[in-house]
């Protein structure tokens, strides 16, 4: 298994999402993409690992309200 594509204090600030794929269907995925970013995720980091791309999408974590 291979360590997370992200720092770790990125988990304390932000809901994330990690997404593999090869390069030729990432290309295909642009309406997703752009679906992710209406829905208030961003594009945090993409890095390849040997044959896949590693997406990385964040967006801040929303308070709790407190009773």
């Amino acid at each position: 298994m291979t360590s997370k594509p992200y720092p770790a204090h990125w988990e304390r600030v932000a809901d994330l999402r990690v997404f593999r794929t090869t390069p030729d269907e990432w290309q295909k995925l642009i309406s997703w993409r752009a679906e992710m970013g209406k829905r208030g995720w961003k594009l945090l980091r993409v890095t390849q690992e040997g044959p896949e791309l590693v997406a990385v999408f964040g967006r801040t974590k929303q308070k709790r309200p407190t009773t």
